[in-house]
């Protein structure tokens, strides 16, 4: 669970935030997490389908992640991009924030991701 990751910050770069007054109910959050890339809830361990940009959201919590490198798509699995999200959290613990995944992309780039209400 994301709770288990143990981060140190160097996941990401370019971590900003971008509105700390909104307060994301947390359950919402750890859902939206799960959310992007179609799910990747359960068993699944990674992003599939191909996609150079997906959302993941649930009630007010909006995750949106975009990779950095055209004609890449995002491939991060379940482990590094929970801890690309508390790796951006460290920085800004409340609110909305945005940020770029270290990897996480195929063939080759990272993947920039922000929290937003919904």
């Amino acid at each position: 669970s994301p709770a288990d990751q143990q981060v140190s910050g160097a996941e990401v770069t370019g971590k900003t935030c971008t509105d700390p007054s909104i307060a994301f109910d947390t359950h919402d959050t750890n859902v939206a997490l799960l959310g992007i890339c179609g799910g990747i809830a359960g068993a699944i361990q990674k992003c599939g389908g191909a996609l150079a940009s997906t959302p993941g959201q649930s009630g007010t919590s909006k995750f949106s992640l975009e990779v950095t490198q055209e004609g890449s798509t995002i491939n991060v699995s379940k482990g590094r991009w929970e801890r690309c999200v508390k790796g951006a959290q460290l920085t800004c613990p409340k609110g909305a924030f945005e940020s770029t995944c270290v990897g996480g992309a195929s063939p080759s780039g990272d993947v920039k991701f922000s929290l937003t209400a919904a």
